[in-house]
């Protein structure tokens, strides 16, 4: 069967496009003052990759995620899902969303929990069952399917809320720190979950404090500080250090190896893979949101000369 031209469309589409976004809250009592949560943000993911946002508590990655969802709107700016708006419903009919703190109902088994939703998508019969029993199979929770959330730990009930997501089988995957408050065992089975997601060609949108695991994970990244974007783009090219290069080498001797420079091309030993040397997220992170810092200050201790 051919494609509609709508879905071509759609395909050649960014998963998600975020143009020149601002928030604004307005504060009580004070209609001329304004909190701003983000400013002048633009974000490309494209589908199929794992696209971390990082930065700091109330660096405003979980308004962004919102914004990006239709759940509240920007003070100005727009963005897409898609090649969709997103202030329009059936720009989300292609997303699953966990948010950090999800709610659900500990009267209700996993399996429960899983029908519920996947009616609210308006999954019925055969085709939920079969979805319920693969998603539960996809999060390790076979096991548990008949246990009430009251019982789930922490990390059962992430891996719970990530089956939920999944339940009308989404394009894009929305997640707010997924990993909050999950002991390292948990952390880990995420972790795996989410690089399966993208194995199976699912675009991934996190936000993430936990700058070790993101380093795992994400393709790209972006980093935002006081609401602005920082930094951005793919973490090998951002986490190189210049003018550093690594080479690894298979079967080299001692010798071989203090001498490496003069006698590579002419020796026996394999060379497996050259790179740039890499610093690390949590460095560049610092580095980043540091220099944003000054930034700021500088900005502020200008603006005081002047009145």
């Amino acid at each position: 069967m051919t494609d509609s031209p709508r879905r071509g469309r759609a395909e050649a589409d960014p998963a998600v496009a975020v143009h020149s976004l601002t928030k604004i809250f307005p504060v009580p009592l004070h209609p001329a003052r304004g909190i701003v949560a983000v400013k002048d943000l633009n974000l490309r993911i494209e589908p199929g990759e794992v696209f971390g946002l990082l930065g700091p508590n109330g660096s405003g990655k979980s308004t962004t995620l919102k914004m990006i969802l239709g759940l509240v709107s920007p003070t100005r700016g727009r963005t897409e899902i898609f090649g969709r708006d997103s202030r329009l419903v059936e720009s989300r009919e292609a997303v699953g969303f966990l948010p950090e703190n999800p709610y659900f109902y500990k009267y209700l088994s996993g399996e429960e929990t899983l029908r519920f939703f996947g009616r609210l998508c308006g999954l019925r019969g055969a085709h939920l069952k079969e979805r319920i029993n693969e998603l539960l199979e996809l999060v390790g929770l076979t096991r548990a399917r008949k246990r009430r959330l009251g019982t789930y730990s922490k990390g059962m009930l992430q891996r719970i809320g990530l089956a939920q997501a999944l339940i009308h089988d989404p394009r894009l995957v929305v997640l707010d720190e997924p990993t909050a408050g999950v002991d390292p065992a948990g952390s880990r089975e995420i972790r795996d979950l989410i690089l399966d997601l993208k194995r199976r060609g699912i675009t991934v949108l996190l936000s993430s404090h936990l700058l070790a695991q993101a380093q795992e994970i994400c393709d790209r990244v972006g980093i935002l500080a006081d609401g602005v974007l920082v930094r951005e783009g793919h973490l090998r090219e951002l986490i190189a250090i210049e003018n550093q290069t690594e080479l690894v080498i298979a079967d080299a001797s001692t010798q071989l190896v203090n001498e490496i420079e003069s006698v590579i091309n002419r020796s026996n030993a394999k060379l497996i893979e050259r790179r740039k040397s890499t610093t690390t997220l949590e460095r560049l992170f610092l580095e980043a949101t540091a220099k944003n810092d000054e930034a700021r200050m500088s900005s502020d201790e200008g603006m005081t000369k002047q009145t």
